[in-house]
């Protein structure tokens, strides 16, 4: 039997996180089921760092996250975020919720600043101009390294002592004598007071082993695929790029390409996700209708899955009755620009401590993390 202080299920980027912060002051083990680490969600990100993205809670945990992305700590290859604005569009007829958008973000993004459809097309002149009736900038959003992020992790965790285990996807999870004692698939046993659920889309999975009520997590599939510039256009410089209604948005990569999605919200069980091409080819006639990427030839499209709970937040609580289980799930698309803030949320509640201050002074509180908020809400709200 392998004894530890905490068991983690899940090497994404939340088991790594939470695994890193809590191995600080205990024994923890972190249980992939995959052959390697981040192969879901975490791998599949658009890698971005936008402050006015997301309800309230998120943008709190989002804001809280700067600091660490700006100065991480020894162990991170850097810099883990470069320049890139966000420039959220309104069409003809949205100008109403550009406007709802900026005084929603702006008392914790002062920076966002409405733009008019000429400054618009000057910040981004791939823009169709008959398309656009307002805009709104965040000049500070980034761009995130995924892989350095992940990897520092990684690093840290086991550098403070934790065990990776891979290929060990948790079949069996009981409590026995306050122990939780996970069994894997290839039969290895684990035993510790304390299991936190990071499994992602397969949380609830995780949590009928343990005998635990689900949550009610919604995993949907986002398509992504990437096309060409236009030609003799560089545009490594140019912001990303999306419509406030959430239909589609674009993102440079490199000087000589981009990064597509029709921002799609598709209900579908835990899995590999794979692409529809349906949603590739809607994609391309919105985003022909508001810009004048071409995207003739699609060089390349993967998918993957944001798991949301009901409200669209995350969770992070012990499960009431059921000592020592503790969720930290529903992170959505959100995961990897709140991984900072929402690993010390929770390593904090999991020592049962008061949460970070500079998290609290910016509003959030426990019970805003607990199951118990969603009531009878069972379908997530739409984006």
């Amino acid at each position: 039997m392998n004894r530890y202080d905490v068991l983690v299920t899940g090497g994404g980027i939340a088991g790594v996180s939470v695994g890193y912060e809590l191995a600080s002051d205990r024994s923890v083990c972190l249980l992939e089921m995959e052959a390697t680490l981040a192969f879901h969600t975490t791998g599949r990100s658009a890698a971005a760092f936008l402050e006015s993205y997301g309800g309230p809670i998120i943008r709190q945990l989002t804001v809280s996250s700067r600091s660490f992305f700006e100065s991480p700590p020894e162990g991170f290859d850097g810099p883990l975020m470069t320049s890139r604005p966000l420039l959220w569009l309104g069409p003809v007829g949205a100008d109403g919720d550009i406007r709802a958008l900026e005084a929603e973000v702006k008392p914790l993004v002062p920076s966002v600043r409405l733009v008019d459809p000429d400054e618009a097309l000057e910040i981004n002149p791939i823009l169709r101009r008959e398309y656009l009736e307002l805009g709104l900038l965040e000049p500070g959003a980034m761009e995130l390294d995924v892989s350095a992020l992940h990897q520092g992790y990684v690093r840290g965790l086991r550098q403070r002592g934790g065990a990776i285990n891979t290929s060990s996807g948790v079949v069996g999870l009981s409590s026995v004598d306050g122990m939780w004692r996970a069994v894997t698939r290839n039969g290895d046993e684990y035993e510790a007071p304390v299991v936190v659920n990071a499994s992602g889309a397969w949380g609830d999975e995780v949590a009928a082993l343990a005998g635990v009520a689900p949550v009610g997590l919604h995993p949907l599939r986002r398509t992504l695929f990437m096309v060409g510039a236009p030609d003799g256009m560089h545009v490594a410089d140019l912001p990303l790029t999306g419509d406030v209604g959430g239909t589609f948005y674009v993102k440079p990569e490199g000087g000589a390409q981009y990064l597509c999605s029709p921002a799609d919200e598709t209900p579908s069980p835990p899995c590999d996700a794979k692409v529809d091409e349906l949603d590739v080819a809607q994609a391309i006639d919105r985003i022909r209708a508001a810009t004048i990427l071409e995207a003739r030839h699609v060089r390349s499209s993967w998918a993957g899955l944001r798991t949301f709970t009901a409200d669209r937040s995350p969770i992070a609580c012990y499960e009431p009755g059921s000592d020592g289980f503790f969720w930290l799930v529903g992170q959505g698309g959100y995961g990897i620009q709140t991984a900072p803030a929402l690993a010390r949320v929770a390593a904090a509640l999991v020592r049962h401590d008061d949460l970070p201050r500079d998290v609290a002074d910016r509003g959030l509180e426990a019970g805003h993390m607990h199951r118990d908020r969603l009531g009878d809400k069972t379908e997530p709200t739409s984006h």
